[in-house]
């Protein structure tokens, strides 16, 4: 017989056994039957627990919860309500609970040396199963206190009080995504994580805050009257607002946010092509705006705008344009003067001013107001991601080239709301946005996602998702969409399918070594005095924002 590792199984109290496993499969996972004393009510889906096979613990999550009995016949004549003697003669042994587990890690010994691994095998038959503890949650997902690693709190297991921790330097890798539906509190759970990422100065943020959501402050969820506080308040040394709207931010009780304008020489074809839906333009118009464009170059819908009907009726001819479609896009632009912060020409350097902020360490928010319509949403988000990663190319490039440190770029994360508008099937290979995601971090450059219909964005891109963090979702697509290239999601929908509808998600990817459900980590007063002021040296300062200035200039910005 085989011996088992010394300390292999708990010691006594340390862990609650629930059962024992009766069968299973790689593929399947495993069918554990429930000691007598255990009540199959206290199985929760999602819960986390500790396998202990002969010479591996295999960390698991409950994913299905079931009945069964010894025989059929009891089910033909079921004792009645108030037999208790026969129920519990029957309980536990001719009735009986069963869970199933998806085994997520194995833990091994090898060469006195103890490491978490990918599964590869099962347990054997009557391996004891044990609840997790608090010991095998730090293991698992790290402290905070580890200072060799950017550990974030995000929230608690639904059956212990023990932080369960996103690792930030895995999650400033790669692009990710928040879903859940409407009322799930997707704005929280971002608010949540950005403050973690300027707490731990993982990278540096650019927001595009549709709703006013993140920069100063937020009603909270169920409560009118009151209101949360945003990122702006929780570091005021370390978040510069840039506003759309100054009237709706200065009714808000923000004094020193920067206006932002962009000009009509700041918008090309492709970001046209974008918004198409929203200005009913069709094909024919998008390829006269390239005839357009290549014959005035930058300064082309100021001309456009500006000709008269006759000039435009020569110049269609002059180049083989289709008159009738050219002065449908002439209309059709006319929609763009209503939008407050598209002029003529910028009274300033928006772009290169946001890039030194971002250079220097500052996070920069992007508010709205009245101006966060989907056209206007999706134009000026288009336009400043679009000129902030032609920038940040050139300067990997240059990094790439020198090799100094110095030249460097800070990791950006960009988060949008809304994401499925930008990256549908059919834009995603167009838009600034479906590029960075498929780069990764190539260029320093990574998007968070914010979306209530994951269904609606491409596939592509979803699988490129190293991250995802997932409220409730109640339409099928949009649940499949979620576990879009990712290995045994069929398992793990059952779980997403039973969440609450507040303050629960699934935690899954690249930031975490499995899988895991949590109770969100409140945002409140509290909340507020545990996250303080980053870790590093304050951010911002003038000399740093003065050497980005120098450095961005010499880069054209």
């Amino acid at each position: 017989m085989q011996e088992r590792f010394p300390n292999q199984f708990p010691q006594p109290g340390a862990a609650k056994p629930i059962g024992t496993v009766v069968q299973g499969s790689l593929s399947e996972g495993l069918e554990v039957r429930l000691s007598p004393e255990v009540s199959v009510e206290e199985m929760r889906v999602g819960k986390f627990c500790v396998v202990y096979g002969r010479r591996t613990r295999f960390f698991s999550m409950l994913t299905d919860v079931t009945l069964g009995t010894a025989s059929p016949k009891i089910l033909m004549n079921p004792p009645a309500p108030e037999d208790d003697f026969l129920f519990e003669v029957l309980s536990g042994t001719s009735t009986f609970g069963t869970v199933q587990l998806t085994p997520m890690l194995m833990f091994e010994t090898v060469n006195g040396q103890s490491e978490l691994r990918p599964v590869k095998t099962i347990p054997s038959h009557f391996s004891q199963v044990h609840e997790a503890t608090s010991y095998d949650f730090q293991m698992v997902f790290g402290s905070e206190e580890n200072p060799d690693k950017k550990n974030f709190y995000v929230g608690m297991p639904l059956d212990m009080d023990v932080p369960v921790c996103l690792d930030l330097e895995r999650f400033v890798e790669r692009s990710n995504g928040i879903f859940g539906k409407s009322g799930t509190g997707k704005s929280f759970l971002t608010r949540l994580i950005l403050s973690g990422v300027i707490k731990k100065n993982a990278a540096v943020n650019l927001i595009f805050d549709m709703h006013s959501e993140y920069g100063w402050e937020a009603a909270k969820e169920g409560k009118e009257a009151s209101t949360v506080k945003g990122l702006r308040q929780l570091f005021p040394g370390h978040v510069q607002m840039y506003t759309l709207d100054p009237d709706s931010t200065r009714r808000r009780g923000v004094r020193d946010a920067r206006e932002l304008f962009i000009s009509y020489d700041q918008i090309e074809v492709e970001d046209l092509s974008l918004i198409r839906g929203e200005l009913n333009l069709s094909e024919a118009s998008i390829e006269n705006a390239n005839i357009l464009r290549h014959e005035f170059q930058r300064g082309w819908i100021g001309t456009l705008l500006s000709m008269s009907g006759g000039e435009l009726q020569e110049f269609c001819e002059s180049k083989g344009a289709h008159f009738g479609s050219t002065i449908a896009l002439q209309r059709k632009l006319l929609r763009l003067q209503d939008l407050r912060y598209i002029k003529p020409v910028c009274p300033a350097n928006y772009i290169g001013e946001i890039l030194d902020h971002l250079a220097a360490g500052k996070n920069v928010v992007i508010e709205f107001g009245s101006q966060g319509s989907l056209l206007s949403y999706m134009l000026a988000a288009n336009i400043l991601t679009r000129r902030i990663h032609e920038a940040y190319v050139r300067k990997a490039e240059l990094y790439l080239q020198t090799k100094k440190p110095t030249d460097k770029p800070r990791q950006l994360i960009i988060t949008i709301e809304e994401a499925h508008k930008f990256l549908d099937p059919k834009t995603a290979r167009q838009t600034i946005f479906g590029t960075i995601a498929r780069e990764m971090r190539k260029y320093f450059v990574t998007l968070l996602v914010v979306d209530q219909r994951p269904s609606g964005i491409d596939n592509e891109v979803m699988s490129q998702l190293g991250t995802r963090i997932t409220a409730l979702l109640n339409d099928d697509k949009d649940i499949d969409a979620v576990f879009t290239g990712v290995s045994g999601g069929q398992t793990l929908r059952t779980v997403l399918a039973q969440l609450d509808p507040k303050q629960q998600a699934l935690v899954l990817g690249y930031a975490v070594p499995m899988p895991v459900v949590v109770r969100t980590r409140s945002y409140d007063e509290q909340f507020y005095k545990e996250v303080g002021s980053p870790d590093p040296a304050e951010m911002g300062d003038e000399e740093l924002f003065r050497e980005a200035e120098l450095a961005n200039q010499d880069l054209g910005f």
